[in-house]
């Protein structure tokens, strides 16, 4: 079992847990994410790591509740436990890998992140800054209500701004707008990071292209095993299947077919779109290890 030893409403239907997870600390990298299981009948739950604390043993998640299983999740308390916290999961961050560390420094950084894509981005941030890397982030929802981690971002930010769609804080308008206005100002970027809802990352993708700003983006769509057996986070970057759960989430977003991506997440939904996409998609319906579906 594994204890939540702290639980926190950020904002409205997005909370916040630290939970005591010793061999996730220890290993995990930003960028990676876990699955959860509240209990024997509960769903299994991806979600992406916000935070870790090693000598803790800890690690932060953040969620929303968009279903029930999410909804059930926000009713648990401090003292509670999951039954399991598997992780870590997916491939590191590229831009956190200690090896590559000198190229980095040489990046000129931008990340995007819209609503919830706060959580992932925020352990990225936190990494690159502790080791000496300067990094510009635009942070971003609807309106100043749904913001949050916006003071721990803007210490481990080298400059932070924030966006939202009505103008109620910081810059009025969307991160893609916000990213112009500072293209526009004279500001330089050659590496863009989004994270956030699909048709946020879609927009932004289209944007740096145009810009010439290689952009990573980190895709998350349903998931049910993380292993690449179930199909469910299968998508096409550039002409190959790849599985979001084994060869991700991270990719380059200027491959990433979105449209596909997002009528696939809809479709998966019903019983009757899961059967229909096991039907059409044939032996790439499923991942395995990630690779041998891969060129199929």
């Amino acid at each position: 079992m594994y204890k939540i030893l702290k639980k926190e409403k950020l904002a409205d239907k997005i909370f916040l847990m630290d939970v005591e997870a010793p061999n996730v600390a220890r290993a995990c990298l930003p960028g990676q994410f876990i699955i959860v299981k509240m209990d024997e009948v509960g769903e299994r739950i991806p979600l992406t790591i916000c935070d870790y604390d090693r000598a803790a043993g800890t690690i932060t998640i953040v969620f929303q509740t968009v279903g029930a299983s999410t909804e059930r999740m926000s009713a648990l308390k401090a003292g509670d436990s999951f039954m399991d916290f598997v992780g870590p999961l997916g491939m590191p961050s590229e831009l956190c890998e200690e090896e590559n560390l000198e190229e980095t420094k040489k990046k000129d950084i931008v990340f995007i992140c819209g609503g919830v894509g706060t959580a992932p981005v925020y352990p990225q941030v936190k990494w690159l800054s502790e080791h000496g890397v300067k990094t510009t982030v635009i942070q971003g929802s609807r309106n100043k209500d749904l913001l949050f981690m916006t003071e721990e971002m803007g210490k481990v930010a080298t400059e932070h701004y924030i966006c939202t769609d009505d103008g109620s804080f910081g810059f009025h308008g969307n991160g893609c707008q916000q990213l112009q206005a500072l293209v526009d100002d004279g500001k330089t970027f050659n590496h863009c990071v989004a994270i956030g809802p699909m048709i946020m990352m879609k927009f932004v993708c289209l944007l740096t292209k145009e810009l010439n700003i290689p952009t990573v983006v980190s895709m998350n769509p349903i998931m049910v095993d993380g292993t690449g057996m179930c199909g469910a986070c299968r998508l096409v970057v550039g002409d190959k299947v790849k599985f979001a759960c084994v060869d991700g989430p991270e990719f380059d977003g200027h491959l990433v077919d979105f449209d596909q991506a997002m009528k696939r997440q809809a479709q998966y939904k019903t019983a009757e779109g899961r059967a229909m996409l096991a039907l059409t998609e044939g032996d790439t319906h499923h991942g395995g290890c990630g690779n041998c579906g891969g060129d199929k």
